[in-house]
C-alpha cells in the first residue's frame, strides 16, 4: 500500500468508469427544510446540501489537504457567506525529508504561506488556523491535538466539520479523522448536533473500485460548479512545492504526481457521510482496545490503522477482534497489500531450515501465514485469541489434515508439546512486559533441541500497545541470551524488526553441508 504520490497508483479513468461513481448520492440535509424539494427553485447547491446557516470548519492533516479533499466545497460555501475555518494541524516539514537544498525549517514557513495564498485563492475571508505540530506526529500529540480542536469547536460552534476520512490509511489521517468523529455529532461529544463529511485521499492512490475496504454505502457526492472548480485548481497550483519540484537537487522532486492530482481535479467532490455517533459505538473512539488495522479502514472499523498487524493475545481484546473479523473476511488486508505479501516472504525466507518439523503459530488470524508453514512442516497448530479468525483460518486450512487451528490465550500459557519451530508475528507488543515474559518462559520449555523462533513486529506502536516493537525485541533478545539461542537471522527496516534465535547457532550454508 502506497502514501507516495510520487509513485503510481489508481488512475482516474477506473474510478470514474465504475457505474456506483456516477450513482453516488448527494448528502443529507442539516436541516429537512433546506431540502432540495423544499428549497427555492434557484437555492445555491452548497446552502440545499449542507444547510443554509451556519459556519463550517475544515481540519487538515497537513497544508494542501484541505483544497484537495474539499476545496470546490470550501469556495462554494465562501460564495454563499458562509463562515469558514481550516485549521491545518502539521507543519509540513517533512515532506521532502531528503532534500539537499531547502531544510526543513524553510520548509515549515514556505508550506505555511502556501496554505494562505492557497485559501485565498478559494475566497475570501477564510480564517487559517495552523497548530504547528511534527509532521508525521499527530498520533504522539493526539491528546493536544484534540484539546485544541475541542476548544476552537466549541468557540466557532459549527454546523458542519469536514475532516480526513479515518479510511484513509495515513496514519495523520486517520488519528485527525478519529479526533473529529470524537468531537462531532455524537452524544456527550462537543458539537452533538453537529455533522461530519470526511474526505478522503489516499484511497484514489491505494484503492480501486473493488477493493474491501472503499465504503461505497457511505460516500457521497457534493456537486461542485464550473466557478468553484476553477477556484480549486488555482489553489491547488499555490502549493507549488508539492506540485513542482523544489529545486534540481536529489529529494528535491514534486510531492504530488499530475496524475495524483487528477483525482481532485474538478468542481465535483466525494465525502465519506458517516454519523460520529454510531461509528463510535462500533469501536472508533480512541479508548478502543479492537487493535490496529492496516491501511484504509472504513469508519466502523477501530481506530489504530498501523499496517501488518494480525493478532492480539489478551482475552480482553478478543470480542474486538471477533467484531473486526466479522465485518471483513481480510480486516487487515494480509492477502492483498504488497507491505504484507513482502514482509510474509521475507519472514518465510528467513527461516534457516527448509523443511520445519512441529511448528507453533501464535497470531495466525486467517492463516495466511499458516497456509504457507503447512507446505513445509510435519504438523502445525496454529493459535488466535479470534474464535471468528479461527474459523476463516479452518475453513482456508479444511484440506490440511497436519494443521490444527485452536482459539487461545497464549498470555495464559501455551498448549502442551515439544515445538521445533515457534512463529510470533505481531504479538508481542500486546502484552505486558511481564507477560511477554511469562510467554517466552513457555516457548524456552517447549523449544525442541535445535528449534527456533521466529518474530516480526512493527515498529510505529499503535494506542493499544503495551509496549512498542523495539521494546518487544529488545526483551527477545535478552531472553535467547539467557535461554542459550543465538540470533542467526537480523532483518531491520524502518518499519518492522525481523529476528530468527535458535537453539543451533549454524548458519544455513553450514547445515546444508556447504562449507
Amino acid at each position: 500500500m502506497s502514501f507516495d504520490a510520487r509513485e503510481p497508483g489508481t488512475p482516474v479513468a477506473t474510478w470514474r468508469s465504475d457505474p456506483r461513481w456516477a450513482a453516488l448520492p448527494a448528502p443529507r440535509p442539516l436541516d429537512p427544510a433546506t431540502a432540495p424539494e423544499a428549497a427555492e427553485p434557484d437555492a445555491p447547491g452548497p446552502v440545499d446540501l449542507v444547510g443554509a446557516s451556519g459556519p463550517v470548519v475544515v481540519l487538515a492533516a497537513h497544508a494542501d489537504d484541505e483544497t484537495l479533499g474539499a476545496g470546490s466545497l470550501v469556495a462554494q460555501l465562501v460564495r454563499h457567506g458562509r463562515p469558514v475555518t481550516v485549521v491545518v494541524v502539521t507543519d509540513g516539514a517533512a515532506s521532502h525529508p531528503r532534500s539537499t537544498t531547502t531544510s526543513a525549517g524553510s520548509l515549515r514557513e514556505l508550506r505555511l504561506v502556501e496554505a494562505r495564498r492557497a485559501l485565498d485563492e478559494l475566497g475570501t475571508g477564510i480564517e487559517l488556523v495552523a497548530l504547528g505540530v511534527a509532521d508525521g506526529a499527530v498520533r504522539e500529540a493526539r491528546d493536544e491535538v484534540r484539546g485544541r480542536v475541542a476548544a476552537l469547536l466549541a468557540e466557532r460552534a459549527p454546523v458542519l466539520v469536514v475532516a480526513p476520512w479515518r479510511g484513509d490509511g495515513h496514519r495523520d489521517h486517520r488519528v485527525l479523522g478519529e479526533v473529529a468523529a470524537e468531537l462531532v455529532g455524537g452524544a456527550g461529544s462537543v458539537l452533538p448536533d453537529a455533522r461530519l463529511l470526511e474526505y478522503p485521499i489516499w484511497m484514489w492512490h491505494w484503492g480501486s473500485p473493488d477493493h474491501a475496504d472503499v465504503p461505497w454505502p457511505t460516500l457521497v457526492r457534493v456537486a461542485g460548479d464550473e466557478e468553484a472548480g476553477l477556484a480549486k485548481q488555482r489553489a491547488l497550483a499555490r502549493y507549488a512545492s508539492q506540485v513542482q519540484p523544489l529545486g534540481d537537487g536529489p529529494g528535491d522532486e514534486a510531492v504530488l504526481r499530475p496524475d495524483f492530482v487528477e483525482h481532485f481535479v474538478g468542481g465535483d467532490e466525494v465525502f465519506v457521510e458517516a454519523p460520529a455517533a454510531a461509528a463510535l459505538a462500533e469501536g472508533g473512539s480512541s479508548g478502543s482496545t479492537a487493535g490496529r488495522a492496516g491501511p484504509a479502514l472504513d469508519p466502523e472499523d477501530p481506530p489504530s490503522r498501523e499496517p501488518e498487524r494480525e493478532l492480539a493475545s489478551e482475552p480482553a481484546l478478543a470480542p474486538a477482534f471477533d467484531a473486526t473479523h466479522a465485518r471483513r473476511d481480510d480486516p487487515w488486508g494480509v492477502t492483498t497489500r504488497w507491505y504484507e505479501r513482502r514482509k510474509r516472504a521475507l519472514v518465510l525466507a528467513a527461516l534457516p531450515d527448509e523443511r520445519l518439523g512441529r511448528v507453533l503459530e501464535i497470531g495466525c488470524s486467517i492463516g495466511v501465514v499458516t497456509e504457507q508453514l503447512a507446505g513445509r512442516a510435519d504438523s502445525v497448530l496454529a493459535l488466535d485469541v479470534s474464535s471468528v479468525a479461527v474459523e476463516r483460518a479452518r475453513e482456508r486450512l479444511a484440506d490440511r489434515p497436519h494443521v490444527r487451528v485452536e482459539v487461545a490465550d497464549v498470555s495464559a500459557g501455551l498448549p502442551d508439546g515439544e515445538q521445533d519451530l515457534v512463529v510470533l508475528g505481531e504479538v508481542g507488543y500486546y502484552l505486558s512486559p511481564a507477560a511477554l515474559g511469562q510467554l517466552l518462559a513457555d516457548v524456552d520449555r517447549r523449544l525442541a533441541p535445535g528449534g527456533s523462533l521466529v518474530a516480526c513486529h512493527w515498529r510505529h506502536g499503535a494506542d493499544d500497545f503495551a509496549q512498542d516493537g523495539d521494546e518487544v525485541h529488545e526483551a527477545l533478545a535478552a531472553w535467547a541470551r539467557t535461554a542459550g539461542l543465538t540470533r542467526v537471522v537480523g532483518h531491520v527496516e524502518e518499519d518492522f524488526l525481523l529476528d530468527v534465535w535458535s537453539r543451533d547457532p549454524r548458519s544455513v550454508a553450514t547445515r546444508t553441508g556447504l562449507r
